[in-house]
């Protein structure tokens, strides 16, 4: 068969887009350069203008979605997540069933107004301490908050950038925009749903699994960190730290202080002058074992060869890296954690392994957790800097807890003024914006911060490859290929199947990918049948947030991933009935409430 022009254009477009879905799976780089690349190709291949890949900034759901993030952060910034929190610890009592019930109704409850992430960050630590407080592990509970904020999410179109960018893309096609509340009736249905399975089946599905914390640190060997000192006539002056016994298991010389100059991690061959300060790092039984030879003495107290100037706790905590972290893709040497904040790394876990022994080109992701040592002011330090979230410890930064009160009205105004139609939601989301930063309920670094820029340069990407999509023809194609397969089959199975197709989709790419791309092919494939497309595009909503079954279709699932040291295996155990149950009750609660009629 000869390929015309009809033909070469829809199918460059499709085999554009399967590189970039393959990429995505096989991570073969971070998505919103898989992005990137794609669109480059697209206009390279002439398939996209110039004009088209402009026209996407005028697309008003990326500026709502980077406005609802920083709202979001200036409700966290001011602690009302935080209060809920500690209600939780109050409420559950010494009962698991009764925490888990709590957990999943509080994370049901704030999801569809406050985005994902950071309810599932700031929950995680508490959650955590609860857990261990009831002699529980933290793996019982995980999976349930991530399921539950996924859940809670879909019953407004503010509580998750997929319903945002899903809106977005159907008024760009022609349908009508959705209300806020306009899905959160079939939504709390299904949220429900899924709590009751979650709440029934997760205590029986669930493994217990130790924390990092818990299989690297033994609590009978307590360590510290040690500040010594080689005073005048001491015999060590001109040795080695081997010589000196600092090169002795279980201790380990941090840093080496002489005169201007700071050494970092410093050899065991390297030779000590008078005056020389070092901060040392031992076990407790190390530490004895050098003070009974005599070697290590109080300040001030003559005879010895080395003074103890001060000793610290050292304090060793869990903390995950954030999806918007500077540290992501890039080597450790590069962060010069000890030189910087002095705080020493010991090990990182990533999805099923842990990496005991982290060499210098080693490169952190999203979702690693990382078992980190050093006092308490350099913890606080270390977290202030907001790369890097405390699981164990909890966040130490201060809320604004005086204006909370102003977050919370800010949220309230956006949702009810966009429910009312007073102000498109963009509008809303812009102004809220202002009126956060003006109050100073979040500083403008943070709100910069607060935004998943990777996300946003993807979002717009992908809404330049659906414009290439549906120009070239590619969108009606796969819609016509959906109904060829499924010829004399009622409306309710091709809903169905739309369902499946993208809930499935979403378990392997991002949920947010397969939104853009699912979106114009559900419409044309509603316009073929003669039927309306409102339905459909709910189906794919609904769908696209449904990733139970993997740790990677959705980003609160990656973050516990790691965090409760789960297994790939945990998630599919209770995931997927969970998405087939889920997927089953969209199927029969979207026709109620949008028939399947004629548009």
């Amino acid at each position: 068969m000869n390929l015309t022009a009809e033909w070469i254009n829809p199918l460059l477009v499709g085999l554009v887009i399967l590189f970039l879905l393959l990429t995505f799976v096989r991570e073969w780089t971070k998505p919103d350069i898989a992005v990137i690349l794609a669109v480059a190709a697209l206009l390279i291949l002439g398939l996209l203008d110039s004009n088209q890949v402009l026209s996407v900034f005028s697309n008003s759901a990326p500026i709502t979605i980077a406005g609802l993030f920083i709202i979001s952060a200036a409700l966290e910034k001011t602690g009302c997540v935080g209060k809920l929190v500690q209600w939780i610890g109050g409420a559950a009592g010494k009962s698991e069933q009764k925490l888990l019930a709590i957990i999943m109704l509080t994370a049901l409850l704030v999801s569809p107004f406050i985005n994902n992430t950071p309810v599932v960050m700031v929950m995680m630590p508490a959650i955590i301490t609860m857990a261990t407080r009831l002699q529980a592990a933290p793996s019982r509970f995980l999976i349930p908050l991530s399921y539950a904020t996924i859940l809670g999410g879909m019953m407004t179109m503010v509580g998750t950038s997929t319903n945002i960018l899903v809106d977005g893309v159907a008024r760009d096609m022609g349908l009508a925009a959705f209300g806020v509340f306009e899905i959160t009736v079939p939504a709390a249905f299904l949220g429900l749903l899924g709590c009751l399975f979650i709440y029934f089946f997760a205590p029986k599905v669930l493994p217990v699994r130790e924390t990092l914390a818990q299989q690297f640190v033994g609590m009978s060997d307590r360590a510290f960190m040690t500040e010594l000192f080689v005073p005048e006539n001491s015999r060590l002056a001109g040795k080695t730290l081997a010589e000196a016994k600092l090169g002795q298991a279980g201790v380990s010389v941090l840093k080496l202080f002489r005169g201007d100059e700071i050494i970092s991690s410093p050899l065991v061959d390297t030779r000590l002058q008078v005056g020389d300060r070092l901060v040392v790092h031992s076990k407790s039984s190390a530490m004895m074992d050098l003070h009974s030879s005599d070697l290590v003495g109080l300040q001030g107290n003559a005879g010895h060869d080395l003074e103890t100037l001060r000793r610290k706790d050292a304090i060793v905590i869990e903390a995950i890296v954030g999806s918007s972290s500077r540290y992501t893709q890039r080597p450790i040497r590069d962060l010069d954690l000890l030189a910087r904040y002095g705080i020493h790394l010991i090990a990182v876990h990533r999805k099923d392994a842990s990496i005991g022994d982290v060499v210098d080109d080693f490169q952190l992701q999203f979702g690693d957790v990382l078992l980190v040592e050093g006092t308490a002011t350099q913890i606080r330090r270390f977290c202030e800097n907001g790369d890097l979230f405390a699981l164990t410890e909890g966040k130490v930064t201060t809320p604004r807890q005086h204006k909370a009160p102003i977050a919370l009205a800010v949220i309230a105004g956006v949702m009810l003024l966009a429910a009312f139609k007073v102000m498109p939601i963009e509008a809303l989301a812009i102004i809220g914006v202002a009126v956060v930063l003006a109050t100073g309920c979040i500083r403008s670094d943070e709100a910069y911060k607060a935004i998943e820029w990777p996300l946003i340069v993807m979002i717009f990407g992908m809404l330049a490859i659906s414009i290439a999509m549906r120009e070239s023809g590619l969108a009606d194609m796969v819609a016509g290929c959906l109904l060829s397969l499924g010829i004399g089959l009622d409306p309710w199975w091709m809903l169905l199947v739309v369902i499946l197709l993208t809930s499935t989709l979403t378990e392997m790419l991002s949920n947010n990918a397969v939104a853009v791309l699912m979106t114009p092919v559900v419409i044309g494939l509603a316009q073929q049948m003669g039927v309306d497309a409102r339905p459909f595009v709910v189906g794919v909503m609904f769908s696209a947030s449904m990733s139970f079954a993997t740790p990677i279709g959705y980003q609160t699932n990656t973050l516990v991933y790691s965090a409760g040291n789960y297994k790939f295996s945990d998630f599919a155990r209770l995931g997927l009935p969970l998405n087939i149950l889920l997927g089953l009750g969209a199927a029969c609660l979207i026709p109620f409430f949008w028939p399947l009629t004629g548009p």
